[in-house]
């Protein structure tokens, strides 16, 4: 159970709308829990939506690269919670196969799925920021040789945030979304 309870429809219609605004149009599922959680503060909610929305639906990187991104820190951060939402509807989309999104969850990712070597950077990468919270500089310049300056730095923010939601999700104790795709037993 949730350390603090999701709110339960029927909304009041500012956080309706607000709530409507976090899901993607035409999606069968109530809004996440986590969604739900946060609109228990809606200034934090909407303060939060811009960075979430931005890094999601406008950011720089291609969707496969972001999803890798995004199921590593999920992973590393056993955040079974958010892996599970990206596993099942937006990595799938961006292209990441089964095989692939299982490697995300196993120690050395990199060897666990067939990878190019852009998103073998990645992945050396999102381990790097989550065990030192650096990069070195052969990591730093194997991402130079795929990357602009500008996705790099939104690369970083990207891992930060969901390192962030992570904790989040992760503090709660938010229970797996029941559509969800399942964290892998290790």
């Amino acid at each position: 159970m949730s350390r603090i309870e999701p709110l339960t429809p029927p909304y009041p219609a500012d956080v309706d709308r607000a709530l409507r605004r976090w899901m993607p149009p035409g999606v069968p599922h109530e809004p996440l829990a986590l969604f739900r959680v946060l609109h228990r503060n809606p200034e934090l909610a909407s303060r939060m939506f811009a960075l979430g929305a931005g890094l999601l639906g406008h950011g720089l990187l291609p969707a496969i690269d972001r999803e890798i991104v995004i199921a590593r820190v999920t992973a590393r951060s056993a955040c079974a919670y958010e892996w599970g939402v990206h596993a099942a509807t937006l990595a799938p989309q961006a292209g990441l196969d089964p095989q692939q999104l299982r490697a995300t969850t196993h120690p050395d990712a990199a060897v666990g799925a067939p990878w190019s070597p852009r998103h073998t950077a990645l992945l050396h990468a999102v381990d790097e920021l989550n065990d030192t919270n650096r990069l070195t500089q052969s990591t730093w310049d194997a991402l130079r040789r795929s990357y602009e300056e500008a996705q790099l730095l939104e690369l970083l923010v990207l891992v930060g945030w969901y390192r962030t939601i992570s904790y989040l999700a992760n503090g709660l104790l938010l229970e797996e979304e029941p559509w969800g795709a399942p964290f892998p037993a290790r």
